[in-house]
């Protein structure tokens, strides 16, 4: 049963990320034609400054799995009872603390933007921030039964919210853009949405799980362990606001919401690609839980992160290259060519994050170590100096010096420290893990040269040219994986899918 709920919550993840691709390859232009550069980077900038709000979860969400593992390990269910009734408690104080902060946020509009914005741009950015800031502040009690429907591993049922999320935005929003209600309706179908998930989250628990919430007896001495425990993933969390916010802050500070937007559009691209990775991690996570608190084999670790990074390099490569060759046309075509330098913004961002994407199990496997902690020091380190890198890159190149900061921050921080501790400190053989990435060498030649004669033999630039140009890129990679780069596990992963395509042409 839990196989076959991690194999289709797997399959849903992936169906998911595409439909979200594939209307966001509709939506998208429409989208900005309707709004313009100026007021889609302006959304995007308001988005950047709320979503900081979001540290306030303080990483307690990221922690929830860790404890729920250790009481279903002891099958003590009054416990876990208490737990439930623990994180709905912290959560709802502190969608009481967003909606204060949001409050002096929303009154102090003009100095956190400074003379970046006109008065009419204040105006609409003070009503996108209270819509922006009520629809966090439901997300947070959302996050308790989100980690409840993944702790019973429950993915079919959640890989489908997301599937409906991502179908009905656009469908939704389209209209209201068309009638135009610009960037204002674009935030009350989001969080609409948001509402929408809670209700459908609490009935799937209450009704399906049975899940018990017991508020007597608060447990102070597990809340000291939890804070302990979770602090080092908040930190991390900071982190990461900074590496993918920051920029949007900088730039509207500095070059306007302009530039902003064209950012705002690579940075898209980058939020999908880090999406996809996760699409095969994150249904492994109750798995690694129970492993180390289990058996802690670093051994079987190390198989179960390399089989998991396998996988994950075959997609996000096939992504990486076809972005490479047929991206820069693609941007422009997506969304105008005043967008062109959008394509040298995702490649700054993208390129360096893959390797940390086919990695990203290590993350749960250290959360579940317990042995997160340095990581997250050292991120923040190199955090603070993406800040300081970005604010020079920013004056001479705009936003795409920004994303160049970023990309030296992520290779010294997720790249060359994080191999290094994953080596030498968590103890998985991280010389073994290349070994078997390295294996898809061969397979990549043949499209890597297909790709490369298309780029410069093909005019691409022609929509239908670069429609064929993917497709035809796509099954030479397809092939030449199948025959020079994948094992006979990864092949198994696609042969029932395969037979029953076969199947159905038979047919």
């Amino acid at each position: 049963m839990r196989i076959s709920q991690r194999r289709a919550g797997v399959v849903l993840s992936y169906l998911s990320q595409i439909i979200h691709i594939l209307t966001g390859m509709v939506y998208t232009p429409i989208m900005l034609r309707l709004l313009g550069q100026s007021e889609y980077g302006l959304y995007q900038l308001v988005y950047s400054v709320v979503s900081y709000l979001s540290l306030l979860s303080l990483g307690f969400s990221s922690s929830y799995m860790r404890f729920y593992s250790r009481y279903k390990a002891k099958k003590d269910d009054n416990e876990i009872a208490k737990l439930n009734g623990m994180f709905m408690t912290i959560f709802l104080v502190i969608s009481g603390i967003c909606i204060l902060c949001g409050a002096v946020m929303i009154t102090n509009i003009k100095a956190i933007f400074a003379s970046g914005l006109t008065e009419a741009e204040y105006a609409k950015a003070k009503t996108l921030m209270i819509l922006m800031v009520f629809n966090l502040a439901i997300t947070f009690p959302t996050s308790v039964f989100d980690c409840n429907v993944t702790a019973h591993e429950q993915f079919i049922f959640q890989k489908v919210i997301s599937l409906l999320q991502y179908l009905l935005n656009p469908f939704i929003t389209l209209p209201l853009l068309l009638l135009g209600y610009g960037s204002v309706a674009m935030v009350v179908v989001t969080t609409f949405l948001t509402v929408a998930k809670l209700i459908a989250n609490m009935y799937f628990c209450i009704q399906k799980l049975h899940i018990r919430f017991e508020f007597r007896g608060f447990n102070f001495s597990l809340l000291k362990e939890m804070w302990v425990f979770t602090f080092f993933i908040f930190i991390n969390q900071i982190v990461d606001k900074i590496n993918w916010s920051v920029d949007k802050f900088l730039l509207g500070r500095i070059a306007g919401t302009v530039s902003v937007a064209i950012y705002g559009l690579g940075g898209t691209l980058n939020s999908m690609y880090l999406n996809f990775s996760t699409a095969i991690s994150n249904v492994f996570v109750p798995k690694v839980n129970k492993m180390v608190a289990e058996h802690n084999d670093n051994r079987e670790l190390t198989y179960l992160f390399t089989r998991v990074g396998r996988v994950q390099f075959l997609l996000l490569s096939l992504i990486m290259s076809g972005y490479i060759f047929f991206g820069q046309s693609f941007m422009v075509f997506w969304g105008g060519k005043e967008y062109a330098s959008s394509y040298y913004v995702g490649l700054l961002l993208m390129l360096p994050v893959t390797i940390p994407l086919i990695q990203n199990l290590g993350i749960e496997i250290q959360r579940a170590k317990n042995m997160h902690k340095a990581r997250s020091i050292v991120y923040l380190v190199i955090a603070i100096l993406n800040i300081f890198l970005s604010i020079p890159l920013i004056k001479l190149w705009g936003e795409i010096g920004a994303s160049l900061g970023t990309a030296i921050s992520l290779i010294l921080g997720n790249v060359i420290f994080m191999n290094w501790y994953y080596h030498n400190r968590i103890g998985l053989d991280m010389l073994y893990f290349w070994r078997e990435v390295f294996r898809f060498i061969p397979g990549l030649i043949l499209p890597i040269l297909v790709g490369y004669l298309e780029h410069y033999f093909l005019p691409i630039e022609q929509v239908e040219i670069l429609i064929v140009g993917i497709i035809i890129y796509t099954a030479v990679f397809s092939i030449s994986m199948w025959f020079f780069g994948m094992n006979e596990y990864e092949k198994n992963l696609f042969r029932p899918y395969l037979r029953k395509v076969y199947f159905l042409k038979l047919n």
